[in-house]
């Protein structure tokens, strides 16, 4: 339902910066909240960013708040994930998703309903 991927393409390297987009078919972004999520190799996914459905509200994991932005733009229909400073620590598949009703901002994976493919981010030191 939700397609996530890295805007510019090319090597990731620490230090670096990635954007991270989501769209979505059918029902409009705009309807939902939405959230960013990680999953590691060997690891649970971790919630890494919330935001509202009009991006009056932001919520990040306390790990990535420094480096990590979340935002939406309603005109086209997208919502982005801006990593900077990358570290190898990052490395790991990034997903769009989002949540249940009243759920907005929750850590909890089993609260969101519509999840993206999901991109993969790998990060070389």
């Amino acid at each position: 339902r939700f397609s996530c991927r890295r805007l510019g393409g090319g090597l990731v390297q620490a230090g670096d910066s990635l954007r991270l987009s989501c769209a979505a078919s059918g029902r409009a972004l705009s309807t939902y909240d939405m959230g960013w999520f990680r999953q590691a190799p060997g690891k649970e996914r971790e919630f890494v960013a919330a935001i509202s459905t009009n991006g009056g509200r932001t919520f990040y994991a306390d790990s990535v708040k420094s480096r990590f932005t979340i935002s939406r733009d309603s005109a086209k229909n997208m919502v982005y994930l801006q990593i900077n400073s990358l570290k190898p620590e990052d490395t790991a598949v990034y997903y769009c998703a989002a949540p249940k009703r009243s759920a907005f901002g929750s850590q909890a994976a089993s609260m969101y309903q519509f999840w993206g493919q999901g991109t993969l981010v790998t990060v070389s030191s």
